[in-house]
């Protein structure tokens, strides 16, 4: 079968090798789909924390059971699946608590060990979540939807509140969409123009602000003169994360989604006097999973738009750094098998 690894930094090979052999309380699946996200790009940059060479990536998956043994799921080969990627232990502090998302020894597949990103693979029947009603293409959505909406758990939003999202690459567009359809007031923010168009022509995001010297005002303008409850930082940049207490009303929540690899600095007396709530979060649980699963069944959410390049599976090393830049327009790139 043929497989894609990044040998190191910049550097995508195509190989080939044998296919693999399930074990004990595994299924062989056909992988179908693959969504790229940050985390890919940021690995192939050299710039993931918590990330080793050489690896194959992809856990954004859409797979086909091709292989199962008799399981409490009702699993069957022919079933399109969702792969939950997060492989918790079970036993720590944070599995025993329900924050699975979190465990202190987590494997994410495509991070820690080797993702889907080969024509077929061998994953924990307990990680699968049958999922006929859906496309490929949306399958391969769940997981970074459901980031998105463990953010949104962490931060609690009533309808009463206004939430800022700064950033709006797929993880930001998706937390902005899954809030309006709660009825959550939500305004977008990001450096680059077409991405705000983006938002508000394709995910109808009515409420929209460019990140510039005006913003404050811009983001008061919208809300009746007011800072929003909460803040949700969806770009990974340092900058943003750093500035985006300064967008939050007294008594509010900022809420850090993406992912610096390094120190953060915070101004203490602007964080104190707000007795602002600080909150990270992390990865997604089975039960964001199942969330997300279940709104793409409603049809409400705007898939199709929301994937704007396709590529086959040995074409997508020609097109892979091309999508670092923010010049090629892409949302979420989508890999073909």
């Amino acid at each position: 079968m043929k497989y894609i690894i990044c040998e190191q930094p910049g550097r995508l090979t195509l190989l080939e090798k044998e296919n693999p052999i399930r074990g004990l309380n595994e299924a062989l699946v056909k992988i179908t789909r693959v969504g790229i996200c940050g985390t890919d790009l940021h690995a192939f940059q050299g710039n993931q924390p918590f990330f080793s060479y050489p690896r194959i990536l992809g856990h954004e998956l859409a797979a086909e059971i091709i292989e199962i043994d008799d399981n409490e799921q009702g699993l069957e080969v022919g079933d399109r699946v969702i792969i939950m990627p997060y492989i918790s232990c079970g036993t720590c502090i944070a599995c025993k608590r329900g924050k699975t998302n979190c465990c202190e020894s987590i494997s994410v597949l495509g991070v820690h060990e080797d993702g889907g990103m080969q024509e077929y693979y061998t994953v924990s029947t307990d990680v699968l979540v049958k999922a006929n009603s859906l496309s490929e293409e949306q399958i391969a959505l769940v997981e970074p939807l459901a980031i998105g909406a463990h953010a949104i758990s962490r931060a609690k939003p009533s309808n009463n509140e206004t939430a800022l999202v700064i950033g709006c690459g797929p993880i930001g567009l998706g937390l902005l969409k899954q809030m309006q359809l709660l009825g959550i007031h939500v305004i977008a923010m990001d450096i680059h123009s077409d991405r705000l168009v983006f938002a508000k022509d394709v995910m109808g995001i009515d409420q929209i602000v460019l990140a510039d010297d005006n913003a404050e005002t811009e983001i008061k303008r919208l809300n009746n003169g007011q800072l929003p409850t909460i803040v949700f930082d969806a770009t990974g940049s340092k900058q943003a994360l750093e500035s985006g207490i300064n967008f939050m009303a007294h008594g509010g929540t900022y809420v850090l989604v993406g992912l610096y690899k390094g120190d953060l600095t915070f101004n203490h007396p602007l964080l104190h006097s707000r007795e602002s709530t600080l909150l990270s979060s992390r990865n997604a649980t089975m039960a964001d999973i199942l969330q997300v699963k279940l709104m793409l069944e409603s049809g409400l959410f705007p898939d199709a738009a929301f994937i704007t390049h396709r590529v086959s599976f040995t074409e997508m090393i020609d097109h892979f750094e091309s999508w670092i830049k923010p010049e090629s327009g892409v949302i979420k790139a989508m890999v073909h098998l």
